[in-house]
């Protein structure tokens, strides 16, 4: 048993000229005195329940998941230093500048990593399998191609500095590194343990980035386990809650927190600091929702008032462009099964009416953008 307040983050181990950080195992049961970690604990659970509720309210739910797993894509990708933004993400490739191809590709692997994830949790519990996978998809064709995709390290690797001699962390060996992580993933499966699932994760994702089992991509594939996790337990129906933007808002308050677990044994600041985040995160979570089922509404009702013989066609379009608001004509004749002509004139209907708005500023393929939608996203 671990009491959270005796705990031992774990100790170090010098070898050639460096020390490296051996992590205390995880798979036990967790007690602590604190009361505050119970209230932020009430107060989370009570949030992610109001964000689970309303979510079963949404109709077509699905249609906005896509946005949320975009923005989720895109920021945990910039905490990593790519520069791209939300509305490039959706863009087609041909459509992004050579020297921003490169984080467009980490950007959408992100969100085909994610949807996959998704899917095999139907199958698979959260383990190293589902996680080499995710690892494997997250490096194809981008900057970490060469650093073991899907594979956990046979290196050592270390966090800030250019070296192993100034480097901020060193964690632990390669050798440590398959026991950790059997170590961590029968933590976060063991029904025996009676460890809440916030706090689960919570340590859990401090042990993943200590541990940094991946020569690359940790960072990305350690926060996208939380919601893996959120889901896989039932906690949330649907994969709409993203501590990423939470995270990346203080990134040094972030990485500070993490830092005071192994250099002072503070696991409980860290669940406080989690605990905190899931709670905000998920109130956010619904208030997008809400505005989005408002946006949703008045351009439905102004459709159906203004747009005469072509309402069917504008409402099966709005619908299309809440799962990806950026279309070319090309794209609106396919979706509502249109001529190019009555495609272009709808297009421009919905132009007139605010809906949408051209960014490429060409007279030939022009993409448009549901601005105020991606508004919503605050991206």
């Amino acid at each position: 048993m671990i009491e959270l307040e005796k705990y031992q983050a774990g100790h170090f181990e010098k070898t050639l000229g460096y020390k490296y950080f051996v992590p205390t195992t995880i798979n036990e049961e967790w007690t602590w005195q604190s009361p505050v970690i119970n209230q932020l604990l009430e107060k989370a659970a009570v949030k992610l329940g109001e964000l689970n509720s309303f979510a079963r309210l949404v109709p077509n739910i699905d249609l906005f998941i896509q946005l949320h797993v975009t923005k989720e894509a895109v920021v945990s990708s910039r905490i990593e230093g790519t520069q791209t933004n939300m509305d490039e993400a959706l863009l087609p490739i041909e459509e992004i500048r050579p020297e921003r191809k490169n984080d467009w590709h980490e950007v959408n692997n992100y969100i085909k990593a994610m949807n996959i994830a998704v899917e095999q949790l139907e199958n698979l519990p959260i383990s190293s399998r589902l996680l080499k996978t995710v690892h494997k998809i997250l490096l194809q064709s981008v900057r970490g191609e060469h650093k073991l995709p899907g594979e956990y390290r046979s290196s050592q690797n270390w966090i800030g500095g250019n070296s192993l001699m100034d480097a901020v962390f060193i964690p632990p060996t390669h050798s440590f590194v398959n026991e950790l992580m059997g170590d961590l993933e029968k933590f976060l499966n063991n029904e025996e343990l009676h460890v809440p699932a916030l706090i689960r994760i919570a340590i859990a994702h401090y042990q993943f980035e200590t541990i940094h089992p991946f020569l690359d991509g940790n960072g990305r594939i350690g926060r996208l386990m939380i919601t893996l996790f959120l889901v896989s337990e039932k906690i949330l129906g649907q994969p709409l809650l993203y501590l990423s933007y939470y995270f990346e808002k203080n990134k040094s308050l972030y990485y500070d927190n993490l830092s005071m677990v192994r250099t002072n044994n503070n696991m409980i600041q860290w669940i406080k600091y989690f605990l905190v985040g899931v709670e905000q995160t998920a109130a956010k979570a619904v208030e997008t929702l809400s505005e989005i089922l408002t946006l949703k509404a008045q351009v439905e009702d102004k459709i159906k008032i203004s747009f005469g013989r072509r309402s069917n066609s504008g409402l099966i379009f709005i619908n299309s462009l809440f799962k990806n608001p950026i279309v070319s004509i090309e794209q609106t004749a396919a979706i509502c099964n249109l001529s190019y002509k009555a495609a272009n004139d709808l297009v421009s209907a919905m132009q007139k009416q605010g809906f949408l708005k051209e960014i490429t500023g060409q007279n030939r393929n022009r993409i448009f953008v549901f601005e105020q939608y991606l508004k919503i996203f605050g991206m």
